[in-house]
Protein backbone atom coordinates (compact mmCIF):
# COMPACT_ATOMS: atom_id res chain seq x y z
CA UNK A 1 0.00 0.00 0.00
CA UNK A 2 2.75 2.31 0.45
CA UNK A 3 4.33 1.18 -2.42
CA UNK A 4 1.15 1.98 -4.70
CA UNK A 5 1.67 5.61 -2.42
CA UNK A 6 4.48 6.02 -2.88
CA UNK A 7 4.50 5.61 -7.01
CA UNK A 8 1.31 7.66 -7.07
CA UNK A 9 3.41 10.20 -5.37
CA UNK A 10 6.03 10.08 -8.11
CA UNK A 11 3.48 9.82 -10.91
CA UNK A 12 1.36 12.55 -9.50
CA UNK A 13 5.09 14.43 -9.42
CA UNK A 14 5.98 13.85 -12.25
CA UNK A 15 2.65 14.76 -14.22
CA UNK A 16 2.68 18.39 -12.23
CA UNK A 17 6.08 18.64 -13.19
CA UNK A 18 5.44 17.82 -16.84
CA UNK A 19 2.39 20.34 -16.77
CA UNK A 20 4.70 22.99 -15.24
CA UNK A 21 7.31 22.40 -18.47
CA UNK A 22 4.77 22.59 -20.79
CA UNK A 23 3.27 25.81 -19.37
CA UNK A 24 6.57 27.37 -19.77
CA UNK A 25 7.21 25.85 -22.48
CA UNK A 26 4.46 27.12 -24.75
CA UNK A 27 4.89 30.89 -23.79
CA UNK A 28 8.54 30.56 -24.77
CA UNK A 29 7.87 28.94 -27.51
CA UNK A 30 5.40 31.55 -29.09
CA UNK A 31 7.85 34.08 -27.72
CA UNK A 32 10.15 33.00 -30.18
CA UNK A 33 7.61 32.21 -32.62
CA UNK A 34 6.32 35.77 -32.67
CA UNK A 35 9.94 37.28 -32.62
CA UNK A 36 10.79 35.03 -35.68
CA UNK A 37 7.90 36.28 -37.69
CA UNK A 38 7.92 39.70 -36.66
CA UNK A 39 11.89 39.65 -37.39
CA UNK A 40 10.45 37.81 -40.73
CA UNK A 41 7.35 40.30 -41.47
CA UNK A 42 10.33 43.36 -40.86
CA UNK A 43 12.96 42.07 -43.29
CA UNK A 44 10.74 41.69 -45.96
CA UNK A 45 8.80 45.29 -44.98
CA UNK A 46 12.41 46.57 -45.59
CA UNK A 47 13.12 44.70 -48.44
CA UNK A 48 9.34 46.07 -50.13
CA UNK A 49 10.05 49.67 -48.40
CA UNK A 50 8.83 52.18 -50.84
CA UNK A 51 10.13 54.72 -51.78
CA UNK A 52 9.39 58.31 -49.28
CA UNK A 53 7.14 60.50 -50.46
CA UNK A 54 8.42 63.46 -52.77
CA UNK A 55 9.02 66.27 -51.11
CA UNK A 56 8.25 69.96 -51.85
CA UNK A 57 10.68 71.11 -54.58
CA UNK A 58 10.82 74.80 -55.51
CA UNK A 59 9.83 76.11 -58.54
CA UNK A 60 13.40 77.70 -59.10
CA UNK A 61 14.76 76.86 -62.56
CA UNK A 62 15.21 79.38 -65.26
CA UNK A 63 16.05 77.60 -67.85
CA UNK A 64 15.63 74.27 -69.78
CA UNK A 65 18.89 72.35 -69.84
CA UNK A 66 18.81 72.26 -73.58
CA UNK A 67 16.83 74.16 -76.25
CA UNK A 68 13.77 76.47 -75.58
CA UNK A 69 10.79 73.46 -75.19
CA UNK A 70 12.91 70.00 -76.12
CA UNK A 71 10.96 67.18 -76.53
CA UNK A 72 10.59 64.89 -73.67
CA UNK A 73 11.35 61.33 -75.00
CA UNK A 74 11.08 59.63 -71.72
CA UNK A 75 9.64 61.38 -68.45
CA UNK A 76 9.81 60.60 -64.86
CA UNK A 77 8.82 56.65 -63.63
CA UNK A 78 9.43 56.82 -59.64
CA UNK A 79 10.02 53.27 -58.87
CA UNK A 80 7.46 51.24 -56.48
CA UNK A 81 10.42 50.71 -54.17
CA UNK A 82 13.66 51.45 -53.09
CA UNK A 83 15.80 50.07 -55.46
CA UNK A 84 12.94 48.26 -57.92
CA UNK A 85 13.28 49.60 -61.68
CA UNK A 86 11.30 52.99 -63.19
CA UNK A 87 13.44 55.80 -64.60
CA UNK A 88 15.27 58.36 -62.34
CA UNK A 89 15.02 61.35 -64.17
CA UNK A 90 13.87 63.17 -67.77
CA UNK A 91 15.31 62.43 -70.71
CA UNK A 92 15.50 65.65 -73.17
CA UNK A 93 15.77 65.27 -77.07
CA UNK A 94 18.86 67.34 -78.02
CA UNK A 95 21.59 66.94 -81.27
CA UNK A 96 25.34 65.73 -80.85
CA UNK A 97 26.93 69.37 -79.46
CA UNK A 98 24.13 71.00 -78.35
CA UNK A 99 24.69 73.52 -75.12
CA UNK A 100 23.50 72.18 -72.08
CA UNK A 101 22.92 75.32 -69.36
CA UNK A 102 22.51 75.10 -65.88
CA UNK A 103 18.93 75.10 -64.96
CA UNK A 104 19.35 77.26 -61.92
CA UNK A 105 22.03 78.73 -60.07
CA UNK A 106 24.37 77.09 -58.00
CA UNK A 107 27.51 75.59 -57.21
CA UNK A 108 29.19 72.57 -59.89
CA UNK A 109 29.26 69.65 -57.28
CA UNK A 110 30.70 67.10 -59.94
CA UNK A 111 32.11 67.79 -63.10
CA UNK A 112 33.98 64.47 -64.99
CA UNK A 113 33.22 60.90 -66.04
CA UNK A 114 31.32 58.22 -64.57
CA UNK A 115 31.71 54.65 -66.36
CA UNK A 116 33.23 56.15 -69.60
CA UNK A 117 30.11 58.43 -69.49
CA UNK A 118 30.87 62.59 -68.98
CA UNK A 119 28.67 63.99 -65.86
CA UNK A 120 27.95 67.61 -64.47
CA UNK A 121 26.05 67.82 -61.20
CA UNK A 122 25.30 71.21 -60.06
CA UNK A 123 24.06 72.10 -56.05
CA UNK A 124 21.18 74.54 -56.37
CA UNK A 125 21.92 77.65 -54.42
CA UNK A 126 19.84 77.82 -51.12
CA UNK A 127 18.23 74.13 -50.93
CA UNK A 128 19.46 70.71 -50.12
CA UNK A 129 19.03 69.92 -54.13
CA UNK A 130 21.37 69.01 -57.08
CA UNK A 131 20.90 68.56 -60.69
CA UNK A 132 22.73 65.89 -62.53
CA UNK A 133 23.24 66.47 -66.67
CA UNK A 134 24.90 63.62 -68.73
CA UNK A 135 26.19 62.56 -71.39
CA UNK A 136 27.96 65.53 -71.00
CA UNK A 137 31.29 67.01 -71.92
CA UNK A 138 31.56 69.03 -69.37
CA UNK A 139 32.69 72.99 -70.06
CA UNK A 140 32.88 73.78 -66.13
CA UNK A 141 34.83 72.28 -62.89
CA UNK A 142 33.78 71.10 -59.64
CA UNK A 143 33.75 73.89 -57.56
CA UNK A 144 32.47 76.61 -59.97
CA UNK A 145 29.91 79.27 -59.44
CA UNK A 146 27.29 79.20 -62.31
CA UNK A 147 24.19 81.39 -62.99
CA UNK A 148 21.00 80.12 -64.06
CA UNK A 149 21.43 79.83 -67.97
CA UNK A 150 24.82 79.19 -68.37
CA UNK A 151 26.26 76.45 -70.30
CA UNK A 152 28.15 73.71 -68.41
CA UNK A 153 28.88 71.49 -71.00
CA UNK A 154 27.68 69.88 -74.54
CA UNK A 155 25.74 67.20 -75.12
CA UNK A 156 27.80 63.97 -76.40
CA UNK A 157 26.46 61.34 -78.25
CA UNK A 158 25.37 58.29 -76.71
CA UNK A 159 22.94 55.21 -76.43
CA UNK A 160 21.19 56.17 -73.25
CA UNK A 161 18.02 57.04 -75.38
CA UNK A 162 19.25 54.53 -77.94
CA UNK A 163 19.28 55.41 -81.66
CA UNK A 164 18.08 59.50 -80.15
CA UNK A 165 20.66 61.83 -78.63
CA UNK A 166 19.60 63.01 -75.77
CA UNK A 167 20.10 64.62 -71.95
CA UNK A 168 19.20 62.31 -69.11
CA UNK A 169 18.59 65.51 -66.80
CA UNK A 170 17.90 63.69 -62.89
CA UNK A 171 17.06 65.73 -59.45
CA UNK A 172 18.73 64.37 -55.97
CA UNK A 173 17.58 65.44 -52.52
CA UNK A 174 20.23 64.01 -50.58
CA UNK A 175 20.38 60.10 -52.08
CA UNK A 176 16.30 60.29 -53.17
CA UNK A 177 15.39 61.64 -56.94
CA UNK A 178 12.67 63.24 -57.20
CA UNK A 179 10.95 64.56 -60.71
CA UNK A 180 13.12 67.61 -61.85
CA UNK A 181 10.38 69.10 -63.89
CA UNK A 182 9.50 70.10 -60.61
CA UNK A 183 12.08 72.74 -60.81
CA UNK A 184 10.31 74.40 -63.85
CA UNK A 185 7.74 77.21 -62.90
CA UNK A 186 4.07 77.21 -65.19
CA UNK A 187 6.09 79.69 -68.01
CA UNK A 188 8.74 77.78 -68.37
CA UNK A 189 6.73 74.30 -68.22
CA UNK A 190 4.16 75.40 -70.59
CA UNK A 191 5.16 77.94 -73.25
CA UNK A 192 7.95 80.88 -72.71
CA UNK A 193 8.12 84.02 -70.86
CA UNK A 194 5.24 86.07 -70.59
CA UNK A 195 5.01 89.03 -73.67
CA UNK A 196 3.77 92.71 -73.42
CA UNK A 197 2.00 93.27 -76.74
CA UNK A 198 0.40 96.23 -77.79
CA UNK A 199 -2.76 96.87 -76.93
CA UNK A 200 -5.28 97.86 -80.24
CA UNK A 201 -6.66 101.55 -80.23
CA UNK A 202 -3.95 102.64 -77.92
CA UNK A 203 -1.04 104.63 -79.78
CA UNK A 204 2.55 103.14 -78.58
CA UNK A 205 4.52 106.00 -76.77
CA UNK A 206 6.81 107.68 -78.96
CA UNK A 207 10.44 107.97 -78.72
Amino acid sequence: MIGRLRDGSVMWAMRRTMRWMWAATVPLLLTVTGTWVWTWSWAVAWAEDPPPPPATVPAIGRAWPVGVRPPVLRGWEPPATVYGPGHRGVDLGAAPGAEVRAVAAGRVFFAGRVAGRGVVSVRLAGTDLRTTYEPVTAQVEKGEQVAAGQVVGTVEPGAHCGASTCVHWGLLRGDVYVDPLLLLPPWLLNGGPSRLLPVLGVPLPEG
